[in-house]
């Protein structure tokens, strides 16, 4: 096919897009099923008709193909598990029992079971249930998922392609099941998991799919030649059935690199590469392989991850550039559509300026489908759409909101000493436990406390004027009062006031950072049913007036033991909000810091002489190639302390990271010189603090004994076995006890139990150590 043939032939499409729906239906409907107010059959068609209306939201919008098979009731991870009969043992008999209950079960876990773990999904703040498989694992198909939307689509009258995760991927994202050899390789399992994507893949074609996308982000890290070699044998032996429907392989969030030429080789009819910032290196890549002759390209050139609008000129010129390097160029965003927000249109309180600049989900639709349309027309039929980009890209570019002379000047003031404290960490320790005084396995949480629906109710009513400011700070008091002395009376050592003023730990604090813009309906799939709304970073930071200084000198009042000052760290308030894209991340994370800074000083001029600034999404945002990483922790960790350094010795400086892979990134937990570091690892079995050990980390360290993203109660047995096992790998005299996260999400009648119970193993514990 000639360039201008594949041009005419250009088509729209998605890989995937939000499921929560307008006004999150999914997450009410799953939440009520949970409490009982909601039947099985009445969350099913819930669930059926999002799925319906966002297929034909794409369809109306122009997108030629739609994908099925992205929606999910929990994680598209977990849905794969299920698709490959890869259940644990331990939930065998639920889902057996009830298909619906023991999915839930694997996700959120029982009283009885443990849920799988849950990490971070590559370097996004979603995050996905990670299979547990071993040697003795037995694969066996289920497509019934994937056939059923399939059907639904075609019902439709849709074009429709399923979307699933691939093969590669899916078992590079495994982890050895409980009892399993720590040096498994669930890629081992490759040769016996193929014949179930076979199988999957002839019932999609049965069912009438022309199309099936597989999924191999996995593809995009550092891979070794083996893992390589896996990839090139499972789509050589996929591409070989003749029982199959045609095989779209798709990356996505960084360039391919080696697995490149080995994909483009690959017996499959298509690739779908991502052209965007760190991926754009595709294109010259796949230019040097000789590009996709006879083969379909999709190419993800409207970023699926930011929400600024897409240059549309510029696109075009590297569509153009892609026509002579495959047989068919369709127009996609760089990756699921799942990891912005619906509809940027529903913001009715931003500025109309700056409403201009943004692009959800259906925005970005619009955008490839504006970009297909020039690509198979020509210019002259999007000159409209052409000529109103320009304008709006020129309004941002130029707008004063995105450039204050005042906070970059004193960027660029920063020295190295402003980001070290004044003394090393060896004569800072020593001053904090004679002023602090704490015990051996002090107590703690990791700031949060649950978020009930009386206080939902005062924000609510606040906003709405039914309750004054004086009305609902009293509100707040009451709260602050009641967890204050829950935590006395259960014997928590290091307290917290609980965050009932915190609608969002970014959200919260971006409200109060000039450069920061919040949305009202800009809701974005973290986990599960917990959606969060990552506010906009628009232009130039800094901090007009004490942010936390209030509500935690308020709650240091009321008790005499030590009240934790709590802040979200410069990388999370990036890494949880939607970055400017017109500058270096690190130029914007030094602006952050130098914000917090100004907060963690007044706290403790406040009195405040424990201070927490969470960070936990630095392993989240590492590049996913190593090449990359060492010029992100430089600015990363430099920004952590140059929020932190101020501050005297007997000050104690925490931080907290949780969901995440941590192994990789000892060395720069080392280096954000933190006095101590709370850590998820219940889920893990204290995978974290066997890491810590191994590097010779030399401070202090609380890694979780309490999975605070299930339901169930801990008993004080386990807890104290938890301990006892994070003992093996940190002394006592370093060690915290602590949840694994903030417990906001969780209802007070299990938070109770759970705390006393970890208390209790605390004291425990406590008492076999050897005296001192």
């Amino acid at each position: 096919m000639t360039a201008k043939s594949a041009a005419a032939a250009a088509r729209a499409t998605v890989y995937g897009y939000p499921r929560q729906g307008p006004n999150r239906e999914l997450k009410k409907a799953i939440e009520g099923y949970w409490k009982g107010r909601v039947t099985a059959d009445a969350l099913h068609a819930t669930a059926a008709e999002l799925r319906r209306n966002n297929r034909q939201r794409l369809a109306d919008a122009g997108v030629h193909e739609v994908p099925t098979g992205d929606f999910s009731y929990y994680d598209h991870v977990l849905d794969t598990t299920v698709m490959v009969g890869a259940i644990p043992e331990r939930h065998r008999a639920a889902v057996e029992a009830d298909a619906t209950d023991g999915y839930f079960a694997m996700a959120r876990g029982t009283q009885d079971v443990a849920p799988l773990e849950m990490t971070k999904w590559f370097d996004t703040n979603y995050h996905y249930l990670v299979p547990e498989l071993g040697p003795d694992t037995v694969f066996t198909a289920d497509s019934g998922k994937q056939v059923g939307e399939l059907k639904e689509a075609l019902a439709q009258g849709l074009t429709a392609r399923p979307v699933l995760v691939g093969p590669v991927t899916y078992l590079l994202l495994a982890k050895p099941a409980p009892g399993v050899a720590v040096d498994f390789e669930p890629l081992a399992l490759l040769d016996r998991l193929l014949p179930v994507y076979a199988e999957v893949l002839a019932d999609l074609r049965a069912a009438g799919a022309e199309w099936v996308q597989l999924d191999e982000p996995a593809l995009v890290q550092d891979r070794t030649p083996a893992e390589l070699n896996a990839a090139g044998r499972a789509y050589r032996d996929l591409g070989a059935l003749t029982d199959r429907p045609k095989l779209l392989v798709a990356s996505y969030f960084d360039r391919l690199g080696d697995a490149l030429p080995i994909l483009a080789q690959a017996p499959v009819e298509g690739l779908a590469l991502d052209f965007t910032d760190a991926a754009a290196a595709n294109l010259d890549a796949l230019a040097a392989v000789g590009g996709l002759p006879g083969k379909r390209l999709v190419a993800g050139v409207v970023n699926g991850r930011n929400i600024w609008i897409n240059d549309l000129q510029k696109s075009l010129s590297t569509l153009g550039t892609l026509l002579g390097l495959a047989d068919r160029v369709d127009v996609a965003a760089s990756c699921s559509l799942l990891h912005v927000p619906l509809d940027a249109s529903a913001e009715k309180d931003v500025d109309p300026q700056i409403l201009r600049w943004l692009a959800f989900a259906q925005q970005k639709t619009a955008e490839i489908v504006t970009l297909a349309k020039g690509l198979a027309q020509g210019t002259d039929a999007i000159t409209g759409e052409l000529s109103a980009n320009r304008a709006d890209l020129a309004s941002r570019a130029s707008s004063p909101i995105t450039r204050d002379p005042a906070v970059r000047a004193r960027a660029a003031a920063v020295t190295d000493a402003d980001a070290r404290r004044s003394q090393p960490y060896a004569e800072r320790t020593a001053a904090q436990r004679a002023h602090l005084r704490l015990p051996l396995l002090p107590t703690t949480t990791i700031g949060s406390f649950p978020q009930t629906g009386e206080l939902r109710t005062a924000r609510a009513d606040l906003r709405a004027g039914r309750i004054d400011t004086a009305g609902y700070e009293e509100r707040i008091k009451a709260e602050i009062q009641e967890v204050i002395s829950f935590q006395e009376k259960t014997g928590i050592d290091v307290l917290v006031h609980g965050e009932p003023e915190r609608n969002d730990m970014v959200q919260y604090f971006a409200e109060q950072l000039t450069g920061y813009l919040a949305t009202q309906h800009g809701w974005v799939q973290s986990y599960g049913t917990r959606y969060v709304r990552p506010p906009i970073l628009a232009g130039d930071i800094s901090r007009p007036e004490p942010m936390t200084v209030r509500w935690t000198s308020y709650a240091q009042s009321l008790s005499d033991r030590p009240v934790k000052g709590m802040l979200t760290g410069p990388v999370t308030m990036l890494a949880w909000s939607f970055v400017r894209d017109d500058q270096p991340l690190g130029d914007t994370a030094r602006q952050v810091a130098l914000a917090l800074r100004d907060e963690v000083n007044d706290l403790e001029a406040a009195g405040t002489s424990v201070i927490q600034v969470d960070e936990p999404a630095l392993r989240e945002t590492l590049p996913l190639r190593a090449a990359d990483r060492d010029a992100y922790l430089a600015w990363a960790t430099e920004a952590f302390r140059l929020s932190t350094s101020g501050v005297r010795p007997d000050t104690q400086i925490h931080t907290h990271m949780c969901y995440a892979e941590f192994g990789d990134i000892v060395q720069a937990i080392d280096d954000l010189d933190a006095d101590v570091i709370s850590l998820e690892a219940a889920r893990s079995h204290m995978q974290v603090a066997r890491e810590l050990a191994a590097h010779g980390y030399p401070r202090e360290a609380g890694p979780g004994v309490y999975d605070i993203h299930s339901p169930r109660v801990p008993s004080a047995d386990e807890t104290a076995d938890l301990l006892r096992t994070g003992l093996k790998a940190i002394p006592a005299e370093r060690l915290w006890v602590n949840p694994d996260c903030g417990l906001k999400t969780r209802a007070w009648p299990e938070t109770r139990a759970s705390l006393e119970n970890l208390v209790a193993a605390a004291r425990t514990v406590r008492s076999e150590l050897p005296a001192s």
